[in-house]
């Protein structure tokens, strides 16, 4: 255990909140055609360490006082590809989160990956500088579809990358697959579920590919590629939850699949409306009944940061969310988990009555088998997951 983690059975630290921290890495190799997060090709040399200490400055400049009744249960860093970092400088922004936040003695600390720029030396080093979950992302075994997405790896560099991970003691590792991809078959995203499956991960999120406007794949002519029908892309999803489900995974989330007590921490919070700090270009919180987001350029950000611009300057968006806004988020993002929204519950929280509200408009989802009430919780079933845009659409007035 890294000193700058604290014994989470202090009694002090049992009356803290539960917090989580994100921080966007914006820097890639080679952007990925389909991606349309906030991330560029570095243009100088030195972008990522300005980058770095523009990191740690927003972390310093956040205010003792807000956090200081919060304990950091989980840190993720996100892209991009963070594993562009070296393990120094992420050894020196999670030093620099240990001297701002309370770290729990569990945190959990996410990488997200590319496997083509992993190492043996850095995965042990990551490792020792506090990291102890890893998502690689394959997206595909077969090489073909790879190049479609434009990714920089192929099925052999993921191979070793995941066996050098388990190597320097990585017990927790999640693989991002994809299905939607142009030119896959059925077939083709079964063997790469049954290549990710056969090594055993913790947890797999499996998503699928949306292209959209303003990406590479979003302005190719149509004619040049081949997507899968929309009634194969309903097949893949429905037999990915099925060979999940009968080989042990726990389907908590419409994307995400873990091993029991696996699920990730961090992306939890999003899901069940609990507060996280974003740090970083682009990066989003909901922190003090507060959404947030500061602005998708690195330059204006970097610059804003080490110059010293109040924060407030550099803001993209600030809402403040009324209760209204907290029930409709509550209920858009309960119902992408397999749990669902206990009625109980809901009552506790906003008292109301969802059962009186909402039932009406969930009864002909019912009837389709799309929803389902269980005693006093309503979710929806993996079908109603594949059409949980429009179901959410129709029971929730925006």
């Amino acid at each position: 255990m890294n000193k700058f983690f604290v014994d989470d059975t202090v009694n002090e630290d049992c009356k803290r909140q539960a917090l989580g921290i994100y921080l966007h890495f914006p820097f890639c190799r080679r952007k990925c055609d389909y991606c349309d997060f906030y991330s560029v090709v570095p243009s100088k040399p030195w972008q990522i360490e300005e980058y770095v200490r523009a990191l740690i400055g927003n972390v310093s400049e956040i205010c003792s006082a807000d956090v200081e009744d919060y304990l950091v249960d989980s840190i993720f860093f996100g892209g991009g590809t963070p594993s562009l970092l070296s393990p120094g400088q992420m050894n020196r922004i999670i030093v620099a989160l240990s001297q701002k936040f309370r770290l729990s003695g569990d945190c959990e600390i996410t990488l997200e990956s590319n496997p083509a720029t992993l190492t043996p030396d850095s995965l042990c080093q990551y490792r020792r500088a506090g990291v102890n979950r890893l998502s690689i992302g394959l997206q595909s075994a077969n090489e073909g579809e790879l190049c479609e997405l434009s990714r920089i790896h192929t099925p052999k560099d993921f191979l070793l990358a995941f066996h050098q991970a388990r190597e320097a003691g990585f017990d927790n590792i999640n693989i991002d697959l994809m299905y939607g991809i142009p030119g896959q078959t059925f077939d083709s995203f079964m063997r790469s579920l049954d290549f990710a499956v056969g090594l055993n991960p913790e947890h797999l999120s499996v998503y699928g590919l949306r292209i959209e406007a303003g990406t590479p794949l979003g302005a190719r002519d149509p004619s040049t590629y081949v997507l899968p029908s929309e009634e194969v892309e309903c097949r893949m999803y429905l037999a990915c939850v099925d060979s999940l489900k009968k080989l042990g995974y726990n389907h908590y989330e419409i994307s995400n699949f873990s091993k029991p007590g696996r699920e990730c921490r961090h992306n939890s919070k999003y899901w069940n409306c609990e507060p996280y700090i974003g740090l970083g270009t682009s990066a989003h919180s909901y922190f003090n009944n507060v959404r947030y987001s500061y602005v998708s350029d690195i330059e204006v950000y970097c610059a804003g940061i080490l110059s010293g611009l109040p924060h407030s300057e550099l803001m993209a968006e600030y809402s403040e969310i009324t209760p209204d806004d907290r029930e409709r988020e509550y209920i858009m993002l309960r119902l992408r988990l397999s749990e669902g929204i206990c009625v109980r519950r809901f009552a506790k929280l906003f008292g109301r009555d969802f059962e009186r509200i909402y039932a009406p408009r969930l009864a002909p989802y019912i009837k389709e088998g799309l929803v389902y009430l269980s005693g006093s919780r309503y979710a929806l079933t993996p079908d109603g997951m594949l059409v949980s845009n429009s179901i959410l659409c129709d029971l929730i007035d925006f």
